[in-house]
């Protein structure tokens, strides 16, 4: 089994920031600053394709919000990183995985899917 993977959305946990997130997707998507939240999550539902992917991976996924992520990991390096991001926790130590401008050049969950396997696959040669 690998390491866990640690995705970090930028943005809030709970159910007014969810509402807010929905509606900033719909009324001004080029502005939405959490292209980690577009592509793995549409406006009201998780994006099938992504889904099936996290559903059938043997990988370890924890996902977390910023705000749940400064609590779980408050002594991280990428504490006051940009965000989102998808670290790599490695015995207890967060290394950087996937960095935001990578993140922010993807367009599809094809895409996220496609690089987290090739990293994956280098890292565990």
């Amino acid at each position: 089994m690998s390491q866990k993977i640690v995705f970090v959305y930028n943005a809030n946990s709970g159910l007014s920031s969810s509402m807010l997130d929905s509606a900033h997707k719909i009324f001004s998507p080029s502005t939405y600053n959490c292209n980690l939240c577009d592509i793995t999550f549409g406006v009201f539902k998780e994006n099938t394709v992504w889904k099936k992917f996290r559903e059938e991976t043997n990988l370890e996924f924890e996902f977390l919000h910023k705000d749940e992520f400064k609590v779980s990991y408050p002594e991280s390096e990428f504490f006051n990183t940009s965000l989102p991001i998808i670290l790599k926790d490695d015995q207890g130590v967060l290394k950087n995985f996937i960095p935001t401008e990578e993140l922010n050049q993807l367009k599809k969950a094809e895409d996220l899917i496609n690089l987290i396997n090739g990293k994956e696959a280098k890292l565990t040669l």
